[in-house]
């Protein structure tokens, strides 16, 4: 019996693994690249108080910032996005793969299992990544007007780098201030885990109909586009909770996830709680749909040459 237990976590370690997370990490890298001023955006929206009671469209927004500040306004701050995506999808990817292998059956597998692994992972990803986010918000709204009445030395101070970033904020906001936004991070980890278990369901099905042991590049990108979909829908209100928290806003200081939300439904109502959302769906389902296209190739590119060497030794 303990044999088995060793052998069976001995599987978090395997080559295998390092392909799944290499190959999300690149592929969440390549997607976040072409499509990151929608991103942009998407930030604008949720915490830059020049926006707060216009209501414009993604575009309209874009055609803003060009007009301001330049093409650079819309790439602001993407260096420390990619260095934190890049570590971030290989934390996540790992996890979630490492923990399938261990937990396997037999090779079986489960929506409701892979959505309990796809929770844990999400959560190992938050706990070690956070601070590299907040950096990052703060890097990305580097342009941005803040409120008038709120700026302030934070909002003026220019971060050179995340390593510089991270250093900055510990030093005059304490080590604490690099994991805000945590909380609804750690509840946010329902929309990997949600995305996750709703591609692997539909994969798995689509393999049985296609009786193949991988999808095609096509179907990937569909299956990737469905599953941020849903996942993003369900969990935006938190999304622009743990931005509003990440920047830093004065107007969430010493308050809880809950008590912003009934502050910003008090204040402006609802909706204020989907700003931004049209980008974000728009930047999320493309880029995850190329996300998992450029995973699943990745993979599939890898794990033939494994399979072509292994025949090859055996010959």
């Amino acid at each position: 019996m303990v044999k088995a237990s060793v052998t069976s976590w001995d599987n978090l370690f395997t080559y295998d693994t390092l392909v799944h997370a290499i190959s999300g990490s690149a592929g969440g890298v390549t997607a976040m690249s072409i499509f990151y001023p929608l991103d942009t955006v998407r930030s604008r929206l949720q915490v830059d108080e020049s926006y707060k009671k216009v209501n414009k469209g993604t575009f309209s927004v874009i055609k803003d910032i060009l007009d301001k500040e330049g093409i650079d306004g819309l790439y602001m701050g993407l260096e420390p996005v990619l260095i934190s995506l890049c570590a971030s999808n290989f934390v996540y990817f790992y996890s979630f793969h490492g923990l399938r292998s261990v937990f396997a059956q037999k090779g079986s597998h489960s929506a409701a299992r892979d959505l309990v692994l796809g929770s844990i992972a999400g959560a190992v990803n938050v706990l070690l990544t956070t601070p590299l986010w907040v950096v990052n918000m703060r890097m990305k709204m580097q342009g941005a007007k803040a409120k008038k009445n709120e700026e302030n030395q934070r909002n003026s101070r220019r971060y050179k780098s995340i390593f510089h970033g991270v250093n900055e904020i510990a030093k005059t906001e304490g080590v604490g201030a690099l994991w805000a936004g945590a909380l609804p991070s750690l509840v946010l980890v329902t929309n990997p885990a949600i995305q996750f278990m709703i591609y692997e369901m539909l994969k798995r099905r689509v393999q049985r109909w296609q009786n193949a042991d991988k999808v095609r590049g096509s179907t990937a990108l569909l299956l990737g586009a469905i599953s941020k979909s849903i996942s993003t829908v369900l969990t935006y209100p938190l999304q622009t909770v743990q931005s509003k928290l990440r920047y830093g806003s004065n107007d969430c200081k010493n308050k809880n996830m809950i008590q912003i939300i009934q502050m910003m439904i008090e204040k402006d109502g609802p909706k204020s709680l989907y700003k931004g959302m049209e980008a974000k769906l728009l930047q999320t389902v493309l880029a995850t749909a190329l996300m998992f296209f450029c995973y699943e190739k990745i993979t599939g590119f890898v794990f033939n040459i494994l399979k072509s060497s292994k025949k090859i030794q055996k010959l």
